[in-house]
């Protein structure tokens, strides 16, 4: 075998950085392309024979059914938890749930600061006293035209707003994600900045539909779902629904976003499931629900437009994206 040396290999001949990150992605993807020729099938077990579902915990108690939940299908619990972006523990789709199982999320507290009157250190406890739990069964859409029904279990983001008590000033609300490159692999990477950031207009985080997540199919949620406490915001895409949140901060400007950062031209800040706006490597029109063949038709707000169009009255949905 020939071996050439460094200075003697042509730039042409170098690997992008980009495909190779992502080239177990389109292995994957050819894989599953080929299974479904064969089979009539594409699921995610197709190409996540590898990864482990997580181990079932502990069952939630007193959680009530919400109105706001889709009656269409659930995603498996299987699938759900073995087909994850989440790069703090792997840039790979089923990397989180092979990566992800001594994050430890006892005790667990969330630093609320900014344009707040109640800036304080939030036990997880405390911040689940005295709300109710509700089952809400959401559309769940990705940037990367893939989308699985789930069924969370959480409480309105409002609730937990209100106790904070944001003064007038707060616009905007910003969440960031643990950053711990001991129980997190993929933090010891750079392929994004650290920790992780999110963030949300005041009026959509107080929706009805943004939940603060604690559970999955009644039972409290995986460490590679987001454990143990994420954000859900249905008609957004997934990069946007923050995961592992240990900071809250209310802000008079928009926050800058990691993704928002690290690819301008590709993530804009609103992030709203919109098929008439295409990514600039592939279309959004369509997508592929996790667990199915054939490709659906990508629903304005992902299906919740009812509800939430009138949060953006007025504004250009292809100029903000």
């Amino acid at each position: 075998m020939l071996i050439k040396p460094a200075s003697d290999i042509r730039s042409s001949e170098i690997t992008d950085k980009k495909v190779y990150l992502n080239r177990r992605e389109f292995i994957r993807a050819t894989t599953g392309t080929a299974v479904a020729a064969a089979t009539g099938v594409l699921g995610a077990e197709a190409f996540l024979q590898a990864a482990p579902p997580a181990p079932h915990g502990r069952k939630l108690e007193n959680v009530k059914k919400s109105p706001l939940s889709t009656d269409e299908k659930m995603n498996s619990w299987d699938q759900i938890t073995t087909y994850n972006n989440y790069y703090e523990f792997g840039i790979d789709k089923d990397s989180p749930s092979m990566t992800s199982g001594n994050l430890k999320t006892q005790p667990w507290t969330v630093a609320v600061d900014g344009e707040c009157n109640k800036k304080a250190a939030w036990n997880l406890e405390d911040i689940l006293k005295g709300q109710t739990l509700e089952d809400r069964i959401y559309r769940h859409r990705c940037v990367e035209a893939w989308s699985m029904v789930i069924p969370w279990v959480g409480f309105p983001l409002a609730d937990f707003i209100k106790k904070c008590e944001p003064t007038s000033k707060a616009k905007f609300i910003e969440f960031t994600t643990l950053y711990d490159p001991k129980q997190m692999p993929g933090v010891r990477s750079p392929v994004l900045r650290w920790p992780y950031v999110e963030g949300l207009r005041l009026d959509e985080a107080m929706h009805p539909l943004t939940i603060l997540t604690v559970g999955l199919y009644g039972e409290v949620v995986p460490n590679q779902n987001g454990a143990p406490l994420r954000l859900a915001v249905p008609w957004k895409y997934g990069f946007k629904h923050i995961k592992s949140i240990v900071k809250i901060k209310f802000t008079e400007k928009p926050p800058l976003n990691t993704w928002q950062e690290s690819a301008p031209q590709e993530y804009g800040f609103y992030s709203n499931v919109n098929p008439s706006v295409d990514h600039p490597r592939w279309s959004q029109a369509t997508e592929r629900r996790i667990g199915e063949f054939l490709r659906r038709k990508t629903l304005m707000f992902n299906g919740y437009g009812d509800q939430v169009a009138s949060l953006y009255t007025g504004m250009d949905l292809k100029k903000n994206y």
